[in-house]
């Protein structure tokens, strides 16, 4: 399976996620994010940043509790909790922020 983008055929798993992190632009994660009908704004970037990042740091995409830990850590409590999370990411913050930012499904995700 694979993405159809700018000319080029990206490789995915079944879920979406891409299986290379070295595919990963910002221009694939807005279009990943519009196929689900979804148009990323600054605060969706600063979570998918955050999330590449972490991974770049400890080899692992979290799953939501370390996420919400760790932003709450990171930025405060108004942004490091699962309501803000669940406003830009409905699907799932962990799981489709991680899908967007070009990163493995997380552990523990179904």
């Amino acid at each position: 399976m694979a993405y159809d983008f700018q000319g080029k055929s990206i490789d995915h798993d079944e879920e979406g996620f891409i299986t290379d992190v070295g595919d990963w632009s910002p221009e694939l994660a807005s279009f990943l994010a519009e196929q689900e009908g979804i148009a990323l704004g600054d605060e969706h970037w600063e979570v998918i940043n955050f999330l590449r990042d972490y991974y770049n740091e400890y080899q692992i995409a979290p799953a939501i509790r370390v996420l919400v830990k760790q932003m709450k850590k990171a930025f405060g409590p108004e942004k490091g909790n699962n309501k803000y999370l669940y406003e830009l990411f409905p699907y799932g913050p962990a799981k489709q922020a991680c899908k967007f930012a070009g990163l493995p499904k997380p552990t523990g995700c179904i």
